[in-house]
């Protein structure tokens, strides 16, 4: 139980994908304006990122080791995350219109978002249980929900503040990220 915590922990806050692996920047960049829509894409890449290596387990497991076929794994998870995402547009455009049209083009992104093929690579290479790679991916996802929480927070406060006119936008964007970046990897040095 205490490894499954440090998983979680550790995937969430010390190995976030985003500030400590730097991975899923553009949605982090993109998305990260307004907390309606940060919530939204948050919950949406940790759902596609617990299902996803959930399934690729099994795949890898069950289907490429045995088949001497592991060689395949990228095509074969990147095949399964678009499947996932396609089936998450779906139900998001039925189930909320409005959330769609905040997310935008960020939406069907998520399945190049380097962050969900990371976690499901990651859980193999670190030869993860089924649980652990459950677990991790959770992790993953609450991590970078967190980012995107904490980013369109610090966003919606930079529209207010006298920001120079140079630094506007995106530039203020990259020098939020990477103060927050900092503070994220401190947490690998306890």
């Amino acid at each position: 139980m205490e490894k499954l915590f440090f998983i979680l922990f550790s995937a969430a806050f010390i190995n976030n994908f985003v500030l400590s692996r730097f991975l899923g920047i553009c949605p982090f960049v993109g998305v990260s304006n307004k907390q309606e829509s940060s919530m939204g894409m948050g919950l949406a890449v940790t759902f596609v990122m617990v299902v996803a290596s959930i399934v690729t387990w099994f795949m890898q497991i069950y289907i490429l080791k045995p088949l001497n076929a592991e060689y395949l794994q990228t095509i074969f998870f990147i095949l399964v995350i678009a499947a996932l995402v396609q089936f998450l547009e779906a139900v998001i455009n039925k189930t909320s219109p409005l959330l769609k049209s905040m997310l935008g083009i960020y939406l069907p992104l998520i399945t190049t978002n380097c962050a969900v093929l990371g976690v499901t690579v990651l859980n193999i290479t670190e030869k993860y249980t089924l649980l652990e790679s459950t677990i991790n991916s959770l992790g993953g996802g609450l991590g970078f929900l967190l980012a995107l929480i904490l980013m369109a927070g610090l966003r919606e406060r930079l529209e207010e503040s006298k920001v120079p006119k140079h630094f506007q936008g995106v530039p203020i964007a990259f020098i939020t990220g990477g103060i927050m970046s900092l503070a994220f990897i401190a947490f690998g040095a306890f």
